[in-house]
């Protein structure tokens, strides 16, 4: 019989064998604490592929001596949830573990509501999509959220040392890892994936040969036996990242291309279409707005539809939007906005800008010298809209196309002298 892959064979079985999230399962943190207690939540655990969303799920069951049920949001429905719920109620009551939660549609959440309401089951779902959107506010109000985080790069390295020493397999080849920069490139942050990436390598070794991992032998090994797709994570970030840069640089060949592969591989449509939504705002923005209503329709159109005509939808969106003229202005001013704020803090709004609904406040200057806009010629007044302390800051400017060229001779009759447009 085979043996499992590294990543089942290397499940943390005591708290500290867990790689990350130190915020929550370090000493006195709470996580840490409700396991101590043996008192386990519904949860939902929220955090990108590959920190440890399962393994912590089955090591909750674990503490907890309650049975363990897991479903795959993939390939489950209502039928298998009740299934579940029909087995807690006979042992009196479980733990269900949901992978990838977030691809559960309403009737199949709505069924998990009164076994987690009831205390029947204790839910855990993990999810790579923010669980406010993907997670109807019933059932999210009876569970608590727990945000796992990236992996850091010593901790990466930590997983890939303690591999070598502590399998029995990969131990028994004395492998010496030389340089892991390949290694942590391939993972991606996903500590699944790096260990699967490192047995692949591992496997390559012969008895004669010394099993030494350096970048160049990691580079070599990749490029031969890597996977085309795999939807369950292997090459799923990898490909979408393809498929967006190229959608960015503007060549609706390759666009089309990653999105065939992502097809091909069953990849969900919704992630594919909501990435092309982000996109038509982060890259192309106030260049062509038509853009964000092109993605948005497409969006709406993909969730009617499903495979396979929706096919046509995203290919007809994804050509669209390579071939639009790019700016990522929008992205790059909210973003410098936030660090303006993260550095200066909460500022005082000018008086004249403040709400004045009481005679108090009247009387302390809020709302003076304020003046209305569509009282003057062109519907325009000079007026100083920032706090003083960051005054005539600029935030916003239009890129290199001919929308936001339009955009910028508009922003210099109004503010040329104020921000030097």
């Amino acid at each position: 019989m085979p043996s499992p892959p590294l990543p089942e064979r290397l499940r943390p079985k005591q708290i500290n064998e867990f790689v990350g999230q130190q915020h929550l399962l370090g000493d006195g943190k709470i996580l840490r604490g409700l396991i101590e207690k043996g008192n386990v939540p519904s949860m939902i655990l929220w955090g990108p592929p590959g920190v440890g969303k399962t393994s912590l799920a089955r090591f909750l069951a674990e503490k907890t001596n309650l049975p363990f049920f897991q479903l795959s949001a993939i390939d489950s429905g209502v039928k298998e949830v009740r299934a579940v719920i029909e087995r807690a109620q006979n042992e009196g009551k479980a733990l269900l573990f949901i992978d990838e939660i977030h691809r559960f549609n309403k009737a199949q959440q709505d069924a998990l509501l009164g076994a987690v309401e009831k205390g029947t089951i204790t839910l855990i779902g993990a999810t790579t999509e923010n669980p406010s959107f993907e997670v109807i506010s019933a059932l999210l109000s009876r569970c608590q959220v727990y945000v796992l985080q990236h992996l850091e790069r010593e901790e990466l390295e930590a997983l890939l040392y303690r591999a070598i020493k502590e399998d029995e397999l990969l131990a028994a080849q004395n492998i010496d890892i030389k340089e892991t920069e390949a290694l942590l490139k391939y993972s991606g942050g996903d500590a699944r994936k790096l260990l699967n990436v490192l047995e692949l390598v591992a496997s390559t070794f012969t008895d004669k040969q010394a099993a030494v991992i350096n970048n160049q032998l990691v580079e070599s090994v990749i490029q031969q036996k890597m996977a085309l797709y795999d939807k369950s994570g292997e090459q799923h970030y990898d490909i979408i990242s393809a498929f967006i840069k190229s959608i960015r640089g503007s060549d609706p060949n390759a666009a089309l291309y990653y999105l065939a592969r992502m097809i091909e591989g069953g990849e969900e449509p919704r992630f594919i279409a909501r990435r092309l939504l982000i996109l038509s705002s982060e890259d192309i923005g106030n260049a062509n707005p038509n853009a964000l209503l092109l993605a948005t329709s497409c969006f709406q159109a993909v969730e009617m539809i499903g495979y396979p005509e929706c096919d046509l939808i995203l290919s007809q969106t994804v050509i669209y939007l390579a071939t639009s003229p790019k700016s990522n202005s929008a992205y790059q001013a909210i973003r410098d906005a936030q660090k303006l704020v993260r550095q200066t803090g909460d500022l005082p709004v000018p008086l004249h800008l403040r709400n004045a609904p009481t005679k108090l406040m009247k009387q302390l200057n809020y709302g003076k010298e304020y003046q209305y806009a569509h009282s003057h010629e062109g519907n325009f007044i000079h007026h100083e809209f920032l706090p003083d302390s960051i005054a005539k800051t600029k935030l916003y400017e239009p890129g290199n196309n001919a929308r936001e060229h339009e955009t910028r001779k508009q922003l210099r009759a109004w503010w040329k002298e104020k921000y030097g447009y």
